[in-house]
């Protein structure tokens, strides 16, 4: 898994762990060697052997789809640190229980660093991003282009409202880690949204929406 990020006081790895490009993302504070694990896709073992040689303090699971959660035996049986997601999506973790929930507001802490966790539903109904300074991670809330996909016109609106209300308001440079495929930043996705809110769309739209189409 390589390096995706490195400063003084961060490193941040990042692999695609799932045939359906899903990717796992490895926080790590450079002071402690403690670190916290984003998703667990299919590719349990790639992520546990690039996270071995760290403290693993946490997981966080941004939402409860399948193709986020299918490597929780292999996560489970490779690490005691505690699983979490929002209650809201609970239920899609069952037969499985998380260990804590992510609760907007609150923060992680991994060793010196603290991530804010900001509560983003419409993708799923416990959808979450996690921001760490300039770096956003946004599971399936946002990604290039567009939102994750809605099942419902009323899902679509939900996810708008909590990207452009919660995202939007960070900063430009502020890069976004989505939970498949390739980075933004939320400047980037602010001028496509500009794009989407030009023109007319059907009241029933849902589904894969691109800002640009």
């Amino acid at each position: 898994m390589p390096v995706h990020f490195e400063n003084d006081t961060v490193r941040i790895h990042k692999t695609v762990a799932s045939p359906y490009d899903n990717n796992a993302y490895i926080i790590v504070c450079k002071a402690t060697n403690k670190s916290l694990i984003i998703d667990i896709p299919k590719d349990a073992v790639t992520v546990l052997a690039e996270a071995k040689d760290t403290d693993v303090v946490s997981v966080a699971i941004t939402h409860g789809h399948g193709d986020h959660i299918e490597g929780y035996a292999e996560f489970r049986a490779g690490l005691t640190a505690p699983f979490g997601l929002h209650k809201d999506d609970a239920d899609r973790l069952l037969p499985h229980v998380s260990e804590f929930y992510l609760e907007d507001g609150a923060t992680i802490e991994v060793g010196e660093l603290s991530l804010k966790l900001m509560h983003t539903p419409g993708h799923t109904p416990g959808g979450v991003c996690l921001l760490l300074g300039k770096h956003l991670f946004s599971g399936d809330t946002l990604f290039p282009g567009g939102p994750g996909k809605t099942q419902t016109p009323e899902a679509l609106k939900q996810v708008i409202t909590s990207i452009t209300e919660r995202l939007f308001v960070l900063p430009d440079d502020t890069n976004v880690y989505p939970g498949h495929g390739s980075d933004t930043t939320i400047g980037a996705s602010k001028a496509e949204y500009a794009v989407f809110t030009s023109r007319d769309h059907a009241a029933d739209l849902s589904g894969d929406v691109l800002w640009r189409n």
